[in-house]
């Protein structure tokens, strides 16, 4: 059975986007890029919204010449041989290989995806991870928290939940970049 993970680049603060919708300051630098190519190397299918697809989709036409820098030619090669679900009600329709639009989330389906996967699968984009972690489909969650406060804006995590983690590993970059990688141990809903 494929685990489902959740990865996202995050402030020091929660955030994975700022107030204003902008999230320039998360952009890694060689050593983190490199670190995330690693991470994203065994995913067989990722699992977007539309937001994240489509801030997404630039790698599938993105030069992967001797003029790119390797870790951005590497990722998007990872990019394009790696599966990807798109969960939008408006997408009319996708611009890269091996994608599909799916109309509505559907926790059972996506059950029945990990069960059949080869490899691994990862979610993309708070909002998508939300319902994923809320129908209890998180396997790993993995972190990047960036040395940045911006003081507000979409948090990594829905609100109103109760986790319990074991840490499975962790790291620090020259960056001041730190990765967290947890397996939940326990989850519910707090209390209103």
């Amino acid at each position: 059975m494929a685990n489902l993970i959740y990865s996202a680049i995050a402030s020091l603060d929660g955030y994975v986007e700022d107030s204003d919708g902008r999230f320039e300051w998360a952009e890694p630098d060689a050593e983190v890029f490199g670190f995330v190519n690693e991470l994203e190397r065994p995913i067989g299918t990722y699992l977007f919204g539309r937001r994240m697809y489509e801030t997404m989709v630039s790698w599938e036409h993105s030069p992967v010449d001797d003029g790119v820098p390797v870790v951005e030619r590497d990722f998007a090669l990872i990019w394009r041989a790696t599966d990807k679900v798109v969960y939008s009600r408006t997408l009319p329709s996708v611009t890269s290989a091996r994608t599909r639009i799916e109309r509505d989330f559907d926790a059972a389906d996506v059950r029945h995806l990990k069960t059949t996967a080869a490899r691994d699968l990862a979610v993309g984009g708070a909002n998508l991870a939300g319902q994923a972690i809320r129908s209890g489909l998180v396997d790993e969650f993995q972190l990047l928290i960036v040395p940045v406060v911006v003081g507000g804006g979409k948090s990594w995590l829905p609100g109103r939940l109760r986790f319990d983690f074991e840490l499975l590993e962790s790291r620090r970059f020259a960056s001041g970049v730190v990765f967290l990688r947890y397996r939940p141990v326990s989850t519910g809903l707090s209390p209103p």
